[in-house]
C-alpha cells in the first residue's frame, strides 16, 4: 500500500496544530515527526513534550523517526506521548534488540532506519520484529537536500530479501522526496514516502499528496 507521510520538519512551527490538520484534509496517510538531539546528527528540533501536545491535534498516524544517540532510553517518553510507529538507527548506541523489543511491548511498531553509508543488510537479523524499514536517501539532520538515486540498490536488496522471507513490512524512504524522485524509489520497491518541503512548500498540498500516489504506484 503506498503511503505518504509529510515531514513536519519543513512545516510552520509557529501554528503546528493547524499545519497537522491540513496535511490529513489533504489526503496524507501519516506524519513524519523528526527528532534530532544535536549529537547523532547536527541538528536540533524537538522532544516527546511537544508529540504529547500534537497528538491531540491529528488522528493521523505519528511515525516518529528519532535520530538520536540513545534511542533506548527515551522510547519510553515518545510512546507515553502517542506514538504509533517509532524507528531508530541502527548506528545509534542502544542495543537494536532490546530496543525494538521495548517498543514492541507497548504494541507500537518499530522501524530501522540506516543512513546513506550503512549497508541494508544490517538490518536482516531484526527483519522478523520490524514493521518498517527506513532507508535515508539523504544525510540526515537537514530537509531540503538532494535525492541520492545511488541508494536504489539498497532498497532493491531489502525488498527482495522481505519478499524471499514473506515478511509484510513497510519500506519508507526519506530525502529528496518530489515528483521526479518518488517514482524512482517506488520503482527500487518502496512504498512509504517521506516528504517536507515539496508538500509544504506547495501550493496545492492536496493535489501533490495525490500526484505522488498516482507516481508512486508501479
Amino acid at each position: 500500500m503506498i503511503k505518504i507521510s509529510p515531514s513536519i520538519l519543513s512545516s510552520d512551527y509557529g501554528k503546528l496544530a493547524q499545519e497537522l490538520k491540513r496535511m490529513e484534509d489533504c489526503g496524507a496517510d501519516m506524519l513524519h515527526i523528526d527528532v534530532m538531539d544535536g549529537h547523532f546528527v547536527p541538528n536540533i528540533t524537538l522532544g516527546a513534550p511537544i508529540v504529547k501536545c500534537i497528538r491531540k491535534a491529528s488522528a493521523l498516524t505519528f511515525d516518529v523517526h528519532l535520530m538520536i544517540s540513545d534511542p533506548y532510553k527515551y522510547v519510553p517518553d515518545f510512546i507515553a506521548a502517542g506514538s504509533d510507529i517509532i524507528t531508530f538507527h541502527v548506528e545509534a548506541d542502544s542495543d537494536i534488540e532490546q530496543t525494538i523489543d521495548l517498543i514492541r511491548k507497548s504494541n507500537v511498531k518499530a522501524g530501522l532506519s540506516v543512513k546513506p553509508d550503512t549497508p541494508v543488510e544490517t538490518v536482516f537479523p531484526f527483519l522478523d520484529k520490524l514493521s518498517m524499514v527506513l532507508v535515508m536517501t539523504v544525510e540526515p539532520g537537514f530537509g531540503g537536500q538532494s535525492f541520492k538515486e545511488e541508494m536504489m540498490p539498497k532498497i532493491k536488496t531489502l525488498k527482495a530479501e522481505i519478499d524471499r522471507r514473506k515478511l509484510d513490512i513497510d519500506i519508507q524512504v526519506d530525502g529528496g522526496i518530489n515528483s521526479e524522485t518518488i517514482s524512482v524509489a517506488a520503482n527500487a520497491g518502496a512504498n512509504v514516502f517521506v516528504s517536507g518541503s515539496a508538500i509544504f512548500s506547495s501550493p496545492d498540498p492536496k493535489a501533490t499528496i495525490a500526484d505522488f500516489k498516482k507516481k508512486a504506484t508501479v
